[in-house]
């Protein structure tokens, strides 16, 4: 696997790429305490200025975790397409009305009433530092090349990975 440290514009882009590919993150807060809390997040979306975004409760064990300590860790993985990224970043908790309007959807149903329910929250994540795993093909065609590479001792193009440049 090449390593790629990418600059600023390349950067972005890539992580745009694998996040709209990979979808949800394991989001880990609570850093400076033992045991950390991780939970499974849907990104809704990126935006321009490329924060990632997700709505939550309010009274989250995550959101109480941010209101002391805003660094978080958001851990992408998608083993089928053996892409993952690795961000850390610090967020911020709104509950203006715009913003929770642009994020919620019908499957934010499942978890709130409607977009004016009081516990509705969005947390925006501003990403500080990345890294990142693409073998740029599926697990299968990957898994084949490592097998012609361990037959042949040629090493095979498995993929890239590398530092993003926030």
């Amino acid at each position: 696997m090449d390593t790629e440290n990418l600059n600023k514009e390349e950067s972005w882009k890539k992580l745009r790429e694998l996040v709209d590919d990979i979808k949800v993150a394991m989001m880990v807060t609570g850093l400076e305490k033992r045991p950390i809390n991780a939970i499974p997040m849907r990104t809704k979306k990126i935006d321009d200025n490329g924060n990632i975004w997700f709505v939550s409760a309010g009274n989250s064990e995550h959101n109480k975790n941010l209101q002391i300590n805003e660094q978080v860790h958001l851990l992408y993985s998608d083993p089928d397409d053996n892409e993952f990224v690795t961000l850390y970043g610090e967020a911020e908790i709104t509950k203006d009305k715009k913003i929770l309007e642009d994020l919620y959807s019908s499957t934010s149903d499942n978890w709130f009433d409607g977009v004016d329910d009081p516990n509705l929250t969005a947390i925006k994540v501003k990403p500080v530092d990345a890294y990142f795993w693409d073998s740029k093909t599926n697990k299968y065609v990957t898994l084949f090349k490592m097998g012609i590479g361990a037959l042949t001792g040629e090493k095979q193009d498995v993929g890239e990975k590398g530092k993003l440049d926030l």
